[in-house]
């Protein structure tokens, strides 16, 4: 199960029911369970643990004192089987640790092309999409979902089943116990909203009318004195497709949305 390819160093262990794809590479003291997959090309620098029923697909890098698939930190967990997914791109750093699900049957997913930082934790049952950073010393508690090209600052915690939108950023030290609606600021001690994620979406390519829309759902939603449900209306009625994503996101809330 291991390609010809792939490099394994002799202090390795990879389990005979593991599967190492081409070109991949193998660190010292590396220790691969049964019932994982390793795509190709992927990199694990020495002392990372793969634990069983992980899925890495192509070109990950995993640095020293990395667990993945490790047992959920959760009294539910009753040992049976469940799963982390990993995609293809992702850049995971030094001493981090990402679980499996609770239920039987149920996963961690994380996409493409994410960049996580060191000495954190994802836990059980969390969604990331693509693109996204965590920085170091993050936790992001069970049942968290993150939406494309998000930002999350370093020493963040995200309260279990909160939901953060795509191209919003969140400051340093933050305390996220609820949805942040996307492409907006947030920070402070109980989150709170900042305004428009400016920099961020210029560098994702969005157009000045792009922006300009952007803004003004912003006023609608948080500075016009409008309740929720009319902002809403107001904003869904804008030509752009963001403000679209935007209003459906707040209106599919299940914690409610944090305030300015």
């Amino acid at each position: 199960m291991i390609d010809p390819s792939a490099y394994v160093a002799p202090t390795a262990r990879v389990s005979e029911g593991a599967s190492i794809g081409p070109g991949t590479h193998i660190g010292e003291f590396c220790v691969i369970e049964t019932d994982v997959v390793v795509g190709s090309r992927c990199h694990l620098e020495p002392y990372v643990y793969v634990k069983r029923w992980t899925t890495l697909g192509d070109d990950n890098e995993i640095s020293t004192g990395t667990a993945l698939g490790t047992d959920p930190l959760d009294k539910a967990f009753t040992g049976e089987r469940s799963y982390l997914v990993i995609g293809c791109g992702n850049k995971i750093r030094e001493h981090y640790t990402i679980s499996r699900g609770t239920k039987p049957e149920s996963e961690t997913r994380i996409g493409d092309g994410n960049y996580i930082m060191t000495s954190g934790h994802i836990a059980h049952n969390c969604v990331l999409a693509d693109r996204i950073v965590v920085a170091s010393c993050a936790l992001i508690a069970g049942y968290v979902e993150i939406e494309s090209d998000a930002f999350i600052s370093g020493g963040v915690v995200v309260h279990q089943f909160s939901k953060i939108g795509r191209l919003a950023m969140v400051g340093g030290n933050t305390r996220v116990n609820s949805d942040l609606p996307p492409y907006f600021l947030y920070s402070d001690f109980n989150v709170a909203a900042k305004g428009l994620n400016v920099v961020g979406l210029k560098r994702a390519g969005f157009s000045t009318n792009e922006l300009r829309e952007l803004k003004q759902a912003y006023r609608l939603l948080y500075r016009s004195g409008l309740k929720q449900e009319k902002a809403l209306e107001q904003i869904a009625a804008l030509p752009s497709e963001h403000a679209h994503h935007l209003a459906e996101f707040i209106r599919n809330s299940q914690r409610g949305i944090c305030r300015e």
